[in-house]
């Protein structure tokens, strides 16, 4: 990727438009029962992402199970465990290195660990093995480093020369100006859409918790800070999903904002800080980030089932709960928590919430609905959509609640110190 910093301008934050926030529960409500038709365009996405095994939706699905919500941690587990399973059973014969299966992937590795259970995280080595430990491509994007953080997991659990080697190679290459094809119409930064801040600054994390070179930590700030500069609103406290994004309204006229793309992106602080030392210069950057996220979003949280909807400001037009950006966001909040970075008293009532809005998109047969399929933005989905990606949220999401009850005030990976 090429380095072409981009400053942090009034002229640049004056694209933003500067109206305030509105909670969800302060406007009208559509009931979650009723299914929003799907466009051509919408059940092309969804035709397009079952043809290559990344989920479905059935228009009969097995009915929702009755599953606690609680988030007492046999619960918690209980619930991971359906979901986790159904998911390795149907998918394993299609695991590949695209982005959706990377996102599922660390959800595994969490539940592996919470669970107790080798079998998921035998299953990623072997991901490995199958793929030689190699990225996607050669001069990787995010999406294509995003299995990276799987393959850094496993070797900081069992290292080994052999599983970082081609990681780090591919990661140096970038370093020396490497570079992965950019959209004509958007910014000439690597990280140009929000959903990368998930995929690629973990990746660089644990490369420097592996290696303890500074250098990848260089790497993180100064284009996380790019991306900030330009999608960040540092009023709303949201990113946009991409500049193409900056001045599109829904009908009323309030600005867009995905909760899938935030997730992405307070999930991505999560998973960058659980690596970053405590004693990194500009660490706070990220946890106060993280901090002003939590607080918007939070205020957002729809007053009924505790979750998200696609468009964060419209839950008219988008009335169904969305599970993937709800899981994402849930466990950014309850990371936060167990790490100290967000305060427990002003959270722990929110993520119960959520945890119990996501247990109730289970069906009986571990299928989790309700996760939009893959996209750019806002788009409407049936109750019954199931994606891998939404899984590895879940995944993350219940190992973090899990952790909440379990060991109040406890780090789950206690952060890194610089050498």
């Amino acid at each position: 990727m090429t380095n072409c910093a981009l400053a942090r301008t009034p002229l640049l934050l004056s694209l933003l438009v500067l109206s305030p926030l509105m909670p969800a529960h302060s406007r009208a409500q559509t009931s979650p029962s009723k299914v929003p038709a799907i466009s051509p365009a919408e059940q092309q996405g969804i035709d397009r992402d079952t043809a290559q095994h990344f989920g479905d939706a059935p228009p009969n699905p097995a009915p929702r199970a009755r599953l606690s919500g609680s988030t007492r941690p046999g619960a918690v587990r209980a619930a991971m465990s359906r979901v986790a399973d159904w998911e390795l059973n149907r998918a394993q014969p299609y695991f590949d290195r695209t982005w959706t299966w990377s996102v599922l992937y660390t959800g595994f590795m969490a539940a592996s660990e919470t669970l107790n259970n080798p079998r998921y995280r035998d299953a990623m080595e072997a991901v490995g093995e199958n793929h030689g430990w190699q990225l996607r491509s050669e001069y990787p994007n995010a999406d294509d480093q995003s299995i990276g953080q799987t393959y850094l997991e496993l070797d900081m659990q069992q290292p080994s020369p052999e599983i970082i080697a081609p990681t780090q190679a591919a990661l140096d290459d970038l370093l020396a100006g490497g570079a992965a094809v950019i959209p004509a119409n958007q910014a000439k930064i690597p990280w140009w859409w929000c959903d990368a801040l998930f995929m690629a600054p973990p990746v660089w994390s644990r490369m420097y918790a592996v290696t303890h070179d500074q250098k990848y930590l260089e790497y993180i700030d100064q284009h996380w800070q790019e991306t900030s500069a330009l999608l960040y609103d540092p009023h709303r406290h949201l990113y946009y999903r991409d500049i193409t994004w900056l001045h599109k309204t829904d009908p009323r006229g309030d600005p867009v904002f995905w909760s899938r793309g935030n997730g992405w992106v307070m999930g991505g602080l999560a998973r960058t800080l659980d690596e970053m030392p405590a004693s990194y210069s500009h660490r706070d950057f990220y946890a106060n980030q993280l901090h002003e996220m939590a607080n918007a979003i939070v205020k957002l949280q729809d007053p009924h089932d505790g979750l998200w909807h696609s468009d964060l400001l419209d839950p008219v037009d988008y009335p169904l709960p969305e599970t993937s950006g709800s899981a994402l966001i849930t466990f950014a909040l309850a990371w936060g928590v167990n790490h100290d970075v967000l305060d427990r008293g002003a959270y722990t009532t929110v993520i119960e919430k959520a945890w119990r809005g996501l247990v109730q998109q289970i069906d009986t047969d571990g299928r989790l609905g309700n996760v939009q399929q893959t996209g750019a933005g806002p788009a409407h989905y049936l109750p019954s959509s199931s994606y891998n990606y939404g899984v590895g949220a879940f995944l993350l999401a219940g190992a973090q609640v899990a952790d909440l009850s379990a060991h109040p005030g406890k780090k789950r990976h206690p952060l890194p110190q610089a050498p």
